[in-house]
């Protein structure tokens, strides 16, 4: 008689987040556990399975062919754990407990941060998480609740409402734009930029064309770190409008003449993202429903 498999649906993440990340280290950081717990993991499951998944070497973890082969099958199985948490989830009937959103950095702590105090005072027993990132969560394996993004979601079972559609323009703080407003050619004031790891975003490549490089004289990829300096009076920087009512920053006047010889202002959008299984989920839909609230009183 065959033997059982004793496999449980959470290996499946461990088996997927090792072919990710290629280290022990790495997935126990991902997996929010310690690296011993994972090389244990590990050896259970290949015990398990009667084979080797991953060769360990100095610089991390290999795949064996088996791992590989194996990847899609792990990847149904927590996909049919977090349809099966999402399914269990949706009977809450308390507007209570953790609700994790992920936003860009900006939006994360100079928009959607502040508006926590009146959250919490509508909602009390509600707890908060943000994870501010560049890169996207996968809302389908419960990575966030609740997403907010600059691009449309393509695929997926999600639910997408666009809550703002952001004009990027020349800001600077009230003495600097004072000082050299009217901008009559880029050259007439210093630029705040994005870093290297950002330069393909739309304000980066606005940049890029329209202002010298000698004119920059900071680059940063952190959005707190260039309104910090431009709110100090170091130079102009680009970003959406909506940032005057978070910072000291006011929009820098341009002459007509040079405003028509620039390339237009980048605008994006703004998309509240959510997992459709979980979209009625009583604390999901208040923090949603919060969100939207906040969008059109701070667009007003």
């Amino acid at each position: 008689m065959q033997s059982q498999f004793d496999f449980r649906w959470d290996d499946a993440r461990v088996l997927l987040a090792l072919l990710e990340t290629r280290t022990l280290s790495g997935t126990a950081l991902k997996l929010g556990v310690n690296t011993s717990t994972i090389g244990r993991r590990l050896d259970a499951l290949e015990s398990a399975v009667g084979a080797r998944l991953f060769d360990r070497t100095a610089e991390g973890v290999l795949p064996t062919a088996l791992a590989e082969q194996l990847a899609p099958h792990a990847e149904d199985l927590e996909r049919s754990a977090a349809r099966f948490a999402m399914a269990a989830k949706g009977r809450e009937v308390e507007v209570e407990g953790e609700v994790r959103i992920t936003a860009p950095p900006g939006v994360a702590d100079l928009i959607l941060a502040p508006t926590l105090p009146r959250l919490l005072a509508r909602w009390p027993k509600l707890r908060i998480s943000i994870l501010a990132s560049v890169g996207y969560v996968d809302l389908a394996r419960r990575e966030a609740d609740i997403a907010m993004r600059i691009l449309q979601p393509a695929s997926g079972d999600l639910v997408a409402r666009k809550i703002g559609e952001p004009e990027e323009v020349p800001l600077a703080s009230p003495e600097y734009a004072e000082r050299v407003g009217p901008l009559h050619k880029a050259e007439d004031a210093q630029w705040i930029s994005w870093g290297e790891d950002l330069a393909h975003i739309p304000s980066a490549r606005w940049l890029s064309a329209a202002v010298p490089k000698s004119c920059v004289v900071l680059t940063s990829s952190s959005v707190g770190a260039q309104i910090g300096a431009a709110e100090a009076g170091l130079g102009v920087l680009v970003l959406p409008r909506i940032f005057c009512k978070t910072s000291r920053l006011v929009p820098v006047a341009l002459a007509p003449k040079f405003r028509a010889k620039l390339p237009p202002f980048p605008k994006g959008a703004l998309w509240l993202v959510g997992h459709r299984a979980l979209r009625e989920v009583p604390r999901i839909a208040a923090v949603w429903s919060f969100i939207e609230e906040e969008a059109k009183r701070i667009a007003s």
